[in-house]
């Protein structure tokens, strides 16, 4: 299983790399979108696994909206640090774009909140006017809901990140790359010397060995992107570590969900990984944590 993991690693790294370094936002978002739809339809049947359809078309809809809204949002961003005075900075345009969406002339349509309404507004038309037995009607809106708020919505983030003025590729490729390095280090770290278990009743082969090596695989790489990104090194291991334990949370969330489901991957279209959702269940919560981070705290004036 080892040499399938490694083969498709090598595929797959220097694409998503060439993908977030050498592309516009716009092709990020795209890409993010086709990952989003995949790793949805994986989890649509972990639901039908357990008897809950989801509303499959309409939520995979509105996840696409989530992207296109923050397409949109790194356009505005963009346009207004081009005529703002130089005073402003694109970190304090941001926080003003995140909690003041109504702000000048900000388009209502194109708001996440108002994604999550029309989403809303979807289910109740889906609940009321299709010819789904009734039983199905509290399922299919739970697992739909759950869906869009637990992969959608923070997976969406990435196109945020990418669109971070001039360093938001670097700052997205640094979130990839310390779960990677995260992944990797508690793989072999965990087969070599694990005997603590870290969470037996959702993973019984993760230990806390596993972990600490992952912990320490992420801050490695948060010390080698010192010498690359103008960020303090102490705020890049800082959002290596929360990064690596956002990771790291995101990865047992989905073993959970599996392990409701009674299945051990959640698609087999990655050969040696399992499915899009089982690679990409670290990075779901890792990308909005750094993503937050480096606008609340804003580590180099940016």
């Amino acid at each position: 299983m080892t040499w399938k993991r490694v083969v498709t690693a090598l595929v797959l790294i220097p694409v998503v790399v060439g993908l977030v370094l050498f592309t516009p936002t716009w092709a990020v978002a795209i890409a993010t979108a086709v990952i989003t739809a995949l790793a949805l339809w994986e989890y649509f049947a972990l639901g039908e696994a357990i008897g809950h359809r989801a509303y499959r078309v309409w939520t995979v809809v509105c996840a696409i909206l989530f992207i296109a809204d923050h397409l949109h949002a790194v356009g505005r961003v963009a346009g207004h640090s081009i005529s703002s005075s130089a005073s402003a900075t694109p970190g304090a345009t941001l926080i003003q774009e995140i909690y003041n969406p109504f702000h000048g002339s900000v388009d209502v349509v194109h708001s996440i909140v108002s994604v999550f309404f029309l989403f809303v507004l979807g289910l109740m038309v889906l609940t009321l006017f299709t010819k789904r037995p009734l039983v199905e009607s509290l399922p299919a809106a739970g697992i739909s809901s759950s869906a869009l708020l637990l992969v959608a919505f923070p997976l969406s983030y990435a196109v945020r990140l990418h669109g971070f003025g001039t360093e938001g590729p670097k700052l997205l490729l640094f979130a990839l790359v310390i779960t990677w390095a995260g992944d990797t280090t508690a793989y072999f770290v965990g087969r070599a010397i694990g005997k603590h278990p870290l969470a037996p009743h959702l993973s019984p082969k993760k230990t806390w060995e596993g972990s600490v090596g992952s912990m320490v695989g992420s801050l490695v790489v948060g010390w080698a992107f010192g010498y690359w990104i103008a960020i303090p090194l102490g705020h890049l291991l800082a959002m290596a570590a929360i990064g690596n334990v956002a990771g790291q949370m995101g990865d047992l969330l989905e073993s959970a969900y599996k392990r409701s489901a009674g299945v051990k991957d959640s698609g087999g279209l990655l050969p040696g990984h399992g499915g899009v959702l089982d690679r990409i269940d670290a990075l779901i919560l890792c990308i909005p944590v750094i993503w937050y981070y480096v606008v609340l705290v804003n580590p180099r004036g940016m």
